[in-house]
């Protein structure tokens, strides 16, 4: 039995066996978008549609959402719930300007907001989203991608925030708040089942210790089988196995003093994350060819059906992440202002092993493993929001410690793919065996005896080895005030200095000898005559030192360096340490029509701090691109206007928001090319109402419109399929491409135009003790090229997907709910990428298929 149904049966024997006690004290109702203050005081019921009830902290102090002139998306617990939203990818269907992507590996999550954020694949670079769980900063994704907890609500901050959030959200923030211990009994344990073997079981239970002293636990389990089948092994790929436990204790001895401890701990252990073939290029093509016709014979992905979803891996991607953390958050009203104190401290571990050539052959294998430490203060005061003026001050502090390791290295078929690739790129075979073979005769020939030939290039077990330690030390002192010059007009201008210092250290050894050598220049090969391979040749004719210039492409590490290898650092030219500081300042004014509509206009700065390219394309700073990426520099003018009116709300947001020097982190296939853009913007609108025509019946919809493109990206990184990076007819056999290209005036990758999200709940009342509803969702998404990378021809997508789900409250406070998420089973790219070390051929992520279960949930 499988630990997944041991706990999902408790849970369901938890569901009976709760005290009837308890069932004496009434839930509260909550209505669907109106979550609870996070006050434990019980609150009074009102109706779905009076946005008063739902209360934000976009502005770190409690406002209601129509209030506070920001713009945000509030998703309520009882919309994570009847919307089966598990986790934060789930989460961007219900926010159309946040898009949330796992790629290479379960401790790999992208998030952007409005078209803007990095990070991914490369741990160097932090998110330029930043998200937080109850007020701490989670610096990396991996830390941020577990199962939801019991939640109040997540609020999702777009466009700049450093001047209350402080590190790295110079494209946004989303902020998750869950519940807080109560001093009254309560809890709720849930069990669900669906296809592809999916089981889980969430359990948590509050209540009082003593009169000024409460507790909530929390623990859930999530076990799925993958969606994708290895062609190769019939291993499935992409399932679900994450197991958390969560302990909350609330110590309030008076309405006026409050410290709350928060411990927790998560686990992953999945196979993951598929890749399938989109295009299958030379190289590859060579891979597939059966070993008889000079092929290495392995089984290779078929890019006519990439939504089979079968994969094609000799090895299984495995990944093994663990978390865990503590925080403690002191809460002192000291009758002028409200003092507040996080602290915190989080430990992630990602181990992780993944066949990155992505065929049946042998070719070549990744293994990684981070260790991530942080440790964050965040201090400050905040006034009692009585009277014209109001105020908030505050200072954040961060020390993060990094140890990365990622290897790279050639399997037992590595060898023979180069030799057929050598061979297809030259069309001839010297001294009747492949160029490579060939090149290891002469030098050995010419008295190198540490050259084996048909063993010492490629050798299995040999690659790059990248290991690198970071520090980073971050702080911020900010302030924002708020003054209303009458009943209807609030000035508010704020300010933070951000001051960032990272220190790295390299220790990258590159053991692939084929890399390693200067094939312009290769020294053995002047000494030998020509005559060892064409004995007609006159004695005193000698081999040109670049006979075999033309093989660089099979140089996969350093090809354009100088040393073909890597130069650590510190070293005398480079002392390691980046560092940077900014002042970031916020300015707006809000007008009030009337209680019901108000309107404001704002213009605020944001920053991000300098980043390591923290990857095999790490290398000395040449013309622009190396070890580092300077800060980014976000501006961004907005104007919004919020309505409530009979039934209903309507808000609507215009900006126009610019980010200089954005991080540019594109994957190169074997490393990550890191860039900064000279200029990127987007000008956009976003929409958002809702609208409750009669008791039963709720209707949302928002969506966003975006018009991105690149100001200025001279520099933009070369890939092979553009023809401004490919070398020159006529070209010196050798000679290497372009480093750069112009993508100034482009619009970038990932940005769809539109995205749109529409959903509807009715619900009935059957009877006095039974009610139900049914809930439907449209998600929609323009067609969109996925990334710069790769042609818009092989990989863009466009979203059409419908979420549903039904459900009923039953006696005794017991819910069942049955769900379906990509009911119409849509497919569609999420991500693609260079096949590695297989230049032409291109692989890609690909959407969840068709998910549906049923859900059983007690509460009491």
């Amino acid at each position: 039995m499988r630990k997944s149904d041991l706990l999902g049966a408790s849970a369901i024997a938890l569901l009976y066996a709760v005290p009837a006690v308890a069932q004496d004290t009434p839930p509260t109702t909550q209505a669907q978008g109106a979550p609870a203050a996070t006050s434990s005081a019980p609150r009074v019921d009102r109706s779905a549609t009076d946005t008063d009830d739902i209360i934000v902290t976009a502005t770190k102090r409690e406002q209601t959402l129509q209030d506070v002139p920001v713009s945000v998306a509030v998703t309520s617990d009882d919309t994570i719930k009847k919307a089966k939203i598990h986790d934060l990818i789930d989460l961007q269907a219900t926010v159309p300007s946040l898009k949330v992507t796992q790629f290479q590996s379960a401790g790999q999550t992208n998030f952007t907001i409005r078209g803007f954020g990095n990070g991914n694949g490369n741990i160097g670079i932090e998110s330029s989203v930043g998200v937080f769980i109850d007020g701490v900063y989670r610096s990396r994704s991996a830390s941020s991608i577990s199962d939801l907890p019991e939640l109040e609500r997540i609020e999702v901050l777009r466009g700049p925030q450093s001047t209350l959030f402080g590190k790295n959200v110079s494209a946004g923030a989303i902020s998750i708040i869950t519940k807080r211990p109560q001093f009254t009994w309560g809890g709720t344990a849930e069990a669900t089942t669906g296809n592809f073997g999916n089981i889980e079981a969430r359990a948590s239970i509050t209540g009082p210790i003593t009169d000024t002293l409460a507790f909530r636990l929390y623990g859930s389990v999530n076990q799925r089988d993958g969606y994708y089948s290895n062609a190769v092994n019939g291993v499935k790929v992409n399932g679900r196995d994450r197991q958390s436990l969560r302990a909350d204790v609330l110590f309030e001895p008076s309405s006026n003093f409050s410290v709350r401890i928060i411990g927790d701990l998560n686990n992953i252990n999945e196979v993951c994350c598929g890749a399938v073939t989109v295009t299958n290029g030379p190289l590859t093509q060579l891979i597939g060819l059966p070993r008889a016709f000079g092929g290495v014979g392995g089984v290779i992905g078929n890019p006519a059906t990439p939504f089979n979803r079968q994969v094609v891996y000799n090895t299984a991607p495995n990944n093994k992440l663990n978390g865990k953390g503590i925080s403690g958050q002191v809460d002192w009203n000291l009758g002028f202002a409200k003092l507040t104190s996080i602290t915190a401290y989080r430990r992630q571990t990602n181990d992780t092993t993944l066949d990155v050539d992505f065929t049946g052959a042998d070719v070549s294998n990744q293994t990684t493993a981070d260790t991530i430490k942080t440790f964050s203060q965040e201090l400050r005061l905040a006034s009692d929001s009585t009277g014209p003026f109001n105020w908030l001050v505050g200072g954040f502090y961060s020390d993060e410690r990094i140890k990365t390791g990622r290897n790279i290295l050639y399997g037992t078929d590595a060898r023979r793919f180069v030799d057929a690739a050598a061979l297809a790129a030259t069309g001839a075979s010297l001294l009747g065996t492949s160029p490579i073979t060939t090149l290891e005769a002469l030098q050995r020939a010419a008295g190198n005896t540490t050259v084996v030939p048909g063993q010492t290039y490629f050798a299995s077990g040999t690659g790059i080895f990248d290991n690198y330690r970071l520090t980073d030390l971050s702080y911020s002192i900010f302030g924002q005030a708020d003054y209303k010059l009458f009943e209807k007009l609030t000035l508010t201008v704020g300010g933070a200095y951000l001051h960032d210092r990272k220190a790295a250290v390299s220790n990258v050894v590159l053991t692939d000898r084929f890399s390693q050598l200067n094939l312009q220049n290769v020294p053995e090969l002047g000494f030998l005559p020509a005559r060892i391979i064409n004995p007609a040749a006159p004695a005193a004719a000698r081999i040109p030192t670049n006979l075999f210039a033309g093989l660089n492409a099979l140089q996969f590490f350093y090809p354009d360096t100088a040393n073909h290898g890597p130069v650590n650092f510190p070293n005398a030219s480079e002392d390691g340490i980046l560092k940077g500081s900014k002042f970031t300042y916020l300015g707006r004014v809000k007008y009030d029509f009337s209680r019901n509509i108000n309107v404001y206009a704002s213009y605020s700065t944001g920053w991000k701090a300098g980043a390591y390219n923290l990857s095999s394309d790490s290398r000395p700073p040449n013309n622009g691109v190396g070890r580092t990426a300077d800060p980014e520099d976000v501006r961004v003018f907005e104007i919004g206007a919020k309505s409530r009116f009979a039934g209903g709300y309507l808000n609507i947001a215009l900006f126009d928001e610019k980010i200089k020097g954005f991080q540019s982190n594109g994957f190169t296939g074997t490393g990550f090319a890191l860039v900064n853009a000279g200029s990127q913007s987007v000008r956009g609108v976003e929409v958002e109402g809702s609208y409750k025509p009669f008791r039963a019946l709720l209707l949302n919809a928002s969506g966003t419109y975006l018009d991105a493109k690149y100001d200025s990206f001279t520099k933009a990184p070369c890939f092979a399929f553009d023809p401004r990076c490919q070398v020159a007819p006529g070209s010196a056999a050798g000679t290497l491409a372009p480093q750069f290209r112009d993508l100034t005036g482009a619009r970038p990758g990932g940005v769809p135009e539109f995205s749109a999200n529409v959903n509807a709940t009715y619900t009935q009342q059957i009877t006095d003790r039974v009610s139900g509803f049914v809930r439907g969702e449209f998600v929609y998404q323009s067609n969109t090229a996925l990334t710069d990378t790769v042609p818009a021809s092989v990989a863009s997508s466009k979203v059409q997907t419908v979420n549903a789900s039904i459900g009923l409250d039953l006696p005794d406070q017991f819910q069942i709910q049955g769900w379906v998420r990509n009911l119409g089973n849509d497919n569609y790219y999420l991500g693609a990428f260079n096949t590695v070390i297989q230049s032409g051929s291109y692989s890609a992520y690909i959407n969840e298929p068709r998910t549906y279960g049923v859900t059983l949930r007690k509460s009491f």
